[in-house]
């Protein structure tokens, strides 16, 4: 199936991560989403690959994420990526960068976004596109409950001002 909405997805993803690091910088949380004042809570990161996946098993073993998807009994395994353009998921493997320049994807929507595709239909022949509705809706699922109603609310605002569908 064609990942027709993957680029608007991660241009609204860089959007929010970008409001997120401004954040941290400018010590304030306030940020102003589609006419609504927001309080951005604190996003995790992570300072290495091991931190990533003792985080990846605590979150695949929530009782809602259970409850909520099958494929949070199969475990993922968390590895570093060479280059540090992108992390990526594949076969029950999380691949992030860790040098320097890949640090930036050592954080808690990063790997949110991962374990989305974790918790997807792992079947090929699947009707459900990498970053189609199903994606979105696990994803922001997870963001809500996990980082915070906040950070899903102004990731759902991105979303739809970039196009990107949900179900």
């Amino acid at each position: 199936m064609r990942d027709s909405q993957r680029s608007a997805l991660y241009e609204a993803e860089t959007l929010v991560r970008t409001m997120f690091d401004r954040a941290d910088q400018r010590g304030t949380r306030s940020v102003e989403v589609l006419g609504s004042t927001i309080t951005l809570p604190v996003e995790r990161k992570f300072g290495s690959v091991e931190s990533v996946q003792t985080y990846c098993d605590q979150v695949l073993s929530l009782n809602w994420v259970v409850e909520s998807w099958p494929r949070a009994s199969a475990s993922v395994v968390v590895r570093a990526r060479a280059g540090n353009a992108a992390a990526h998921y594949s076969n029950n493997t999380i691949a992030v960068p860790e040098d320097r320049d890949g640090r930036w994807a050592l954080r808690e929507l990063v790997v949110l976004h991962e374990l989305a595709h974790h918790l997807g239909n792992p079947d090929s022949d699947s009707d459900e596109a990498s970053h189609g509705p199903e994606f979105v809706d696990r994803y922001l699922s997870m963001v809500g409950e996990i980082i915070g109603p906040e950070a899903a609310f102004v990731l759902r605002a991105m979303f739809l001002a970039g196009g990107v569908q949900s179900s």
